[in-house]
């Protein structure tokens, strides 16, 4: 490991915004690395945008063209490819703050000279709103001590609305090696399992309390608009399936419970989103679909499913009848157009 942290950088036709992202990585300095994936683009100049910059960059910039794999695969080849002692991801279309970034890279810098560096650094992310120019920041401050070392007994509760998301985690990157990540390929929404799977191999975290990760969002063509998300509730289902069988969460609560306590929300919110967007659709198949995914959190786990479904958020998504259905989705919407998150 010869450099503190490797960004990764899926790109997938991505050439008309993905400039101001790399433009605020690279004000990391020389001991940053930048791991740009063309993910088989063919619609527009990504490929040379990609060669550009490692011509003008050689000591920081490296790309790797592959044939399309998604952006789970995207994450992948960085994880093969990183020589950074800590890991993150950055979408194309997002951006990082500078001013947080150097605060950041000055704290790895003390933990890579540490025997046993730092597992995972966490900050705050905020959602950029392009419809109405505005902002709403995502912060912990309830949850993790600030300025300090600690480990899943020291942490608080997480609001309903607060979950650690890919935009607001830095892993080492020996340990996501070691816990055998390796997302699906052509699936969206593996950003979950990319911060769900390691949680249990975390023994040691640092909170910093800075808005590093802007998140944009709006696009209409973007993963997570509604009716986007509607035509890919397939492959929410396939990634909360594959989160179910990532852990046995009776074995995580043993162990940690404040974390195991975590991860079964996670999966709770997991499973509203599948439920919701199953609803959603309306389709016959879609409901059997719902069904479907239930009984198979039932087979790995009754006691978690009798949990998830009756007593967790995750009832939300199964209010019964016509009615309950119409109340699922509009409980749902309103939540959206509070905490804006998509």
């Amino acid at each position: 490991m010869d450099k503190i942290i490797t960004f990764a950088v899926p790109c997938y036709n991505s050439a008309a915004y993905m400039d101001h992202c790399i433009q605020t990585l690279l004000e990391g300095g020389d001991d940053i690395e930048i791991i740009l994936v063309d993910d088989g683009s063919t619609k527009d100049d990504t490929p040379a945008i990609c060669d550009r910059y490692a011509e003008q960059y050689p000591d920081i910039v490296r790309v790797i063209h592959q044939e399309n794999g998604g952006h789970g695969e995207g994450v992948n080849q960085g994880i093969r490819n990183a020589s950074g002692i800590y890991y993150k991801v950055v979408d194309s279309d997002d951006w990082l703050d500078v001013d947080a970034l150097h605060k950041v890279l000055n704290k790895l810098r003390e933990f890579a000279k540490m025997e046993r560096p730092v597992d995972m650094v966490i900050a705050n992310y905020v959602y950029e709103h392009v419809e109405d120019n505005t902002r709403k920041v995502m912060g912990y401050t309830n949850v993790f001590p600030r300025n300090r070392i600690f480990t899943w007994n020291d942490i608080g509760r997480f609001r309903a609305s607060q979950y650690l998301l890919m935009h607001s985690v830095i892993y080492r990157t020996k340990l996501l090696r070691k816990c055998g990540l390796e997302l699906p390929k052509h699936t969206f929404y593996v950003d979950n399992i990319f911060v769900y799977q390691p949680l249990p191999y975390v023994k040691t975290m640092y909170y910093m309390d800075l808005d590093l990760y802007r998140y944009f969002i709006g696009r209409a063509d973007q993963s997570v608009n509604e009716k986007v998300m509607v035509g890919r509730v397939d492959q929410q289902v396939r990634v909360t399936r594959l989160m179910i069988d990532a852990h046995d969460l009776r074995r995580v609560l043993t162990v940690q419970p404040k974390l195991g306590r975590y991860m079964r929300n996670y999966l709770a919110m997991m499973m509203t989103i599948s439920s919701i967007f199953l609803i959603i659709d309306g389709s016959p198949e879609a409901l059997g679909k719902k069904t479907e995914l239930w009984e198979y959190l039932r087979s790995v786990d009754a006691r978690l499913y009798h949990k998830l479904k009756y007593r967790a958020v995750s009832f939300v998504g199964n209010i019964p009848g016509y009615q309950g259905r119409k109340l699922s989705v509009g409980l749902y919407r309103m939540a959206r157009k509070i905490y804006k998150f998509n």
